[in-house]
Formats: structure tokens, sequence, C-alpha cells
């Protein structure tokens, strides 16, 4: 197995009137993960969300790209529709169609949670998932 990358789960990159991150994974499942972290991580204070819930995602998608696009927007969409804020993902199950994961996280709560921004969906602007070594996915939110 081999050694966890010593860089960063992800980072956030600045973007004209929008914003993105690139995660890292040793791989894919991980990369996937740490996209969605650092996603909710734009939304919100990830430190200050317990891992109270559980909410089951499932999404099939052609291509690992179009995957990771519909995995982000069904996050959002649990975030719009339910005020689920994520913090920790469990991907069981990712082929070149198919994602299924287990999200723990909680319903937003005014007295521990701010929203630091809104996303109004992931985009496929700049869209790219590079192996090298690991793996790495750049993604542009929409806010």
């Amino acid at each position: 197995m081999p050694a966890k990358s010593l860089k960063k789960d992800f980072q956030i990159i600045e973007h004209t009137a929008d914003i993105g991150i690139v995660a890292y994974g040793t791989e894919l499942k991980e990369t996937f993960a740490n996209a969605a972290r650092g996603m909710f991580s734009l939304i919100t204070n990830p430190g200050k969300v317990r891992s109270a819930q559980v909410r089951k995602v499932k999404v099939n998608a052609a291509g690992r790209e179009n995957l990771l696009v519909a995995w982000l927007n069904e996050l959002i969409y649990l975030c719009d529709t339910e005020n689920f804020l994520g913090k920790k993902f469990e991907i069981s199950e990712l082929d070149s169609e198919h994602l299924a994961a287990v999200v723990f996280g909680e319903k937003f709560d005014r007295a521990r949670h701010q929203i630091r921004r809104g996303i109004k969906a992931t985009t496929y602007h700049m869209l790219e998932i590079k192996q090298n070594g690991g793996y790495q996915a750049r993604v542009i939110f929409d806010i």
C-alpha cells in the first residue's frame, strides 16, 4: 500500500467570480472524498460539524470527471434541500460510471454553524482529474 501523501488533502483556489479546490489522494476514492471535504470547507467550518447523522449517496455518470461533478452536485442538493452539512465521506464503490458512499454530518444549526458562502453548483470549467503517483482533481464551483 502506498504511503500517504505529504500534500494537503485539498487546497482552495481563487477564480474570477467563483471559487474552486484541488483535491488530492493516493487513490481515486480518497480524492473524491477529499473533494467533498474541500467543498464543505468552503460552505462552513468543518470543525464545528458533528458526524451525528448519516446519508447514503449513489450517483451514476459516464466517466470520472462527470462522476465527480454528479457526486459534488448531489452533496450540494443535500445541503440545499435538507440543510445537511457533510463532514466525513466513506466511498464504498467507485468505478468509471458509479459511486456509492456514506456521508456523515448533521443538519445546519444556527447556534453552532456559520455559513461562509453558498455554492450553487459544481461546474465543468477547468475540471480535471490527473494521475501522477496519486490523484489530483481540480473543481470550480459556481457561487
